[in-house]
């Protein structure tokens, strides 16, 4: 914003804050954290303290303090902005996904080289899981959690050549994790447990619940879709075209043996397939073409902007040992979504879902195609708002930046809302 529109929505903002930091002990830890969202809304190339600061008028070290110094709970902000913006974006979905923040140094908390998405390829990077209120029109990360690699946690041994240089790793290792005051308790959990803990978080907070989406590098993960069952969280997840299925209407037989051997289990007799072959043994005439929204470029050929493609909704039964049976020795069904379009020669995209059985094709596809949006908000967390600009050392700091930016953004969602609500008096 410019420092005319920042004056304008100033009284909004002020609001806004007073609710959101409703939970802060002191005063001035209210004011210091408008002032962080007034630095981080304001127009300029950098959203690191120093260069804030200097557009704010005031010492950088009033905003180092509260991000790093300061005593209160970021995950108290995080619990009074999920709440406060639930019924505003009124969330179809939580899509819980991870990204990457490329880095320079090797200081930051997590730092390490690493697939990012931003670079497109392994680079040194953070990584940060994150959960989000998702919905056609908005999105909100309603919690973040840092990704620590193994090269951060000194409770795993080193792949070291040698015990001298193993321990010297983990020296290094002990060393770094303390200039950064990464709590003992912090270790290196897998990207797909920092999302059931965060899950966990918000429905501890009150959130209602709605399904999960996510990208095939947690819909691939049985050990992920188990969790979100065992909570009674339904999901639609991507998937590997490999992953393997039994089809819905696949029987247990039970065979009897002959005069040698113990009476066989009930079982399937035909092995697993693909998801893929699934999908192309239904043949392309199977598909219905579905629209999942209504995009902004209409053209001749399509003068409504439909987003559409050619889908398929199948039942089948994901095929693991670690998935339990049911007394007859049947795997639990589940829908199985494809999408096959007439240019593509084969199927291009799967997902899996535990939505009802009776759940419409079109349900299926929105919820399927909903990710798009955090995608869309990730660039604004980045480009304008941003949260990768973080220079830091602390880890607790990083978590306090990523929410005063997610609450920046939060506020100019409200804005685009309501445009024209009146400032309070």
């Amino acid at each position: 914003m410019t420092p005319d529109q920042m004056i304008e929505v100033l009284p909004r903002l002020e609001e806004f804050a007073a609710e959101v930091f409703t939970d802060l002990a002191r005063a001035d830890q209210r004011d210091k954290g408008m002032l962080y969202l007034r630095g981080l809304m304001t127009d300029g190339k950098r959203k690191s303290m120093q260069p804030m600061a200097e557009r704010l008028g005031i010492d950088h070290q009033r905003l180092q303090q509260f991000i790093t110094s300061s005593t209160w709970n970021y995950t108290e902000v995080r619990r009074v902005l999920a709440l406060r913006m639930f019924d505003v974006i009124n969330p179809e979905a939580y899509a819980v996904d991870d990204v990457g923040f490329p880095k320079d140094g090797t200081a930051s908390p997590g730092v390490a080289p690493q697939y990012c998405g931003a670079l497109g390829k392994i680079g040194n990077c953070q990584v940060a899981v994150s959960v989000q209120l998702v919905t056609d029109h908005a999105s909100m990360a309603a919690n973040w959690r840092l990704f620590l690699p193994e090269c951060w946690d000194d409770h795993i041994p080193p792949k070291a050549g040698d015990e001298q240089q193993a321990q010297e790793m983990l020296t290094r290792t002990r060393t770094q994790r303390e200039h950064c005051k990464i709590p003992d308790a912090v270790r290196h959990p897998t990207k797909h447990q920092l999302a059931i803990d965060q899950l966990d978080q918000i429905t501890g907070w009150g959130l209602p619940a709605r399904p999960i989406v996510a990208d095939s590098a947690y819909g691939d993960s049985t050990a992920f879709r188990i969790a979100l069952s065992t909570r009674c969280l339904p999901y639609v997840l991507a998937a590997n075209a490999e992953l393997s299925v039994q089809p819905g209407h696949a029987v247990t037989v039970n065979i009897c043996p002959g005069s040698r051997g113990p009476w066989p289990k009930p079982h399937y007799p035909d092995k697993p397939q693909s998801v893929k072959a699934l999908a192309v043994e239904a043949g392309r005439q199977a598909f219905t073409e579905t629209c999942w929204r209504t995009g902004t470029r209409a053209t001749g050929h399509n003068p409504t902007a439909a987003m559409a493609g050619k889908f398929l909704a199948l039942r089948v039964r994901p095929a693991n040992k670690a998935i339990s049976h049911g007394s007859d020795r049947t795997l639990p069904a589940e829908w199985l979504l494809a999408q096959w379009d007439d240019d593509a020669p084969e199927p291009s995209n799967y997902w899996l879902s535990t939505l009802p059985p009776d759940t419409d094709l079109p349900t299926l596809v929105r919820l399927a195609k909903i990710r798009w949006r955090i995608e869309h908000d990730y660039r604004e967390l980045k480009h304008g708002l941003g949260i990768d600009h973080f220079e830091g050392r602390s880890y607790t700091g990083w978590h306090r930046h990523v929410t005063l930016a997610t609450a920046a953004q939060a506020f100019c969602t409200l804005l685009r809302s309501d445009p024209k609500a009146p400032a309070p008096a």
